[in-house]
């Protein structure tokens, strides 16, 4: 069994607890979104700690739905939420997301199976083995494709731009580093196929707990406030 990634499936749904914490206390859209990001981040672990024991189509399925396709797109949505307050925009496009969310599960449950399930190997990253198990249409490609450039965009994206607006007034820096942490906690999971390509076949398990860790300093960071400090426009997580 590879320990790693259930050190990070205890830090994710820890990071999650924590964000739902400050949403009952705080509430704020961009929290709730946050939790749910978190939460399919941490199933998409946990189905690879199962991976690691036994092989079940059904968790190989939950892994790519929770993973490959939609953590990003849910983060994302988050930050989303949080910059853009006026109007309907942002639950316009929570409406959209959770529309092509929906989809997504619908073509990964009737995704085939084939026969290179019967060699699954646990001892290897299922990072390294599922093409040739599940059967992916274009349909699913496109989706994961199109929400992973999505999430990337706007969850690393909105962090940078919460930074700079702290850094341009100057005002509780400790939030510049908090956001800057977060954006390149969410980096390092959308890297995790560089790693693999490149021969590191752990390196999607190291960067899924790297982005956990990192995300959950710069989130500590963004939402703990020194005593007397000018209000200021909220960072990422910040409320």
């Amino acid at each position: 069994m590879n320990f790693i990634p259930l050190l990070s499936t205890f830090v994710t749904f820890g990071f999650a607890a924590a964000v739902l914490h400050r949403y009952q206390l705080r509430r704020g859209s961009h929290l709730l979104m946050w939790t749910i990001g978190l939460a399919l981040y941490g199933l998409g672990t946990l189905a690879e700690v199962i991976l690691s024991l036994r092989f079940h189509a059904s968790v190989l399925k939950i892994w790519y739905l929770t993973g490959a396709m939609l953590t990003a797109a849910w983060l994302g949505q988050g930050t989303v939420h949080l910059l853009v307050r006026k109007g309907r925009t942002a639950w316009a496009l929570t409406a959209g997301l959770g529309v092509v969310s929906l989809i997504g599960l619908v073509l990964v449950a009737l995704a085939p199976i084939t026969s290179a399930a019967a060699s699954f190997s646990t001892s290897l990253p299922v990072s390294t083995q599922y093409k040739d198990i599940l059967v992916r249409s274009g349909g699913i490609t496109a989706l994961t494709i199109i929400l992973n450039i999505y999430g990337t965009i706007t969850m690393v994206g909105g962090a940078i731009y919460s930074a700079y607006l702290f850094w341009r007034k100057q005002v509780l820096l400790q939030r510049v580093v908090g956001n800057i942490l977060i954006a390149a906690g969410a980096l390092f999971p959308a890297m995790a196929g560089s790693f693999v390509k490149a021969g590191l076949v752990d390196g999607l398990y190291i960067s899924e707990l790297l982005g956990a860790i990192l995300m959950f300093i710069g989130f500590i960071n963004a939402t703990t406030s020194p005593a007397k400090q000018p209000a200021a426009v909220e960072p990422n997580l910040a409320s």
